[in-house]
């Protein structure tokens, strides 16, 4: 692995299940690790080999999840023998709140705060879920929209799609 994390930076995550009654968005992610299209957001820490965060593997927004990583595996990963897993190093990655990622966002369709201020529509919500590359395929938004269980039901998902992928 390069750019491993020092003991002393570790030692700042929380323990594990500390921040378990902290709402998704307001977990602070105190580490990034990544490989290719892979990305490790790390919230909690065991202080010995289990880490607890977000994963987003092979830019698979629809499968990203929380849940558990052991630090030993992450060190050990290789391609063709050379390429390791990478860590940002403390000088360019800032502590901050899941919901202020970019790429988790994403992966679980959150709004920037700045839109979600502002009284918006659920038509224009998922015009700006579609730019943001939430729904990577129309039959995506229009699960979503079809879906009696979800926030948007019966919206008509042809003008999102199209106002969505306009170039800007």
């Amino acid at each position: 692995m390069w750019n491993i994390p020092t003991e002393k930076r570790l030692a700042k995550i929380p323990k594990l299940y500390e921040t378990e009654h902290d709402p998704l968005k307001d977990k602070l992610i105190y580490l990034h690790f990544f490989i290719g299209g892979c990305d490790w957001y790390i919230s909690e820490f065991d202080g010995d080999d289990i880490f607890f965060g977000f994963a987003i593997l092979n830019n698979d927004y629809e499968m990203a999840e929380w849940g558990y990583v052991s630090f030993s595996e992450l060190k050990d990963i290789k391609i063709r023998g050379w390429l390791e897993v990478d860590c940002e190093i403390e000088e360019i990655w800032q502590i901050r709140k899941a919901s202020e990622i970019e790429k988790i966002r994403i992966a679980h369709g959150w709004l920037k705060h700045e839109e979600m201020t502002q009284g918006i529509t659920k038509e224009y919500e998922l015009i700006l879920k579609v730019r943001a590359g939430h729904f990577q395929h129309f039959q995506d938004l229009f699960s979503e929209v079809t879906s009696p269980y979800s926030d948007y039901f019966g919206i008509d998902p042809n003008p999102i799609w199209e106002e969505g992928n306009k170039i800007m």
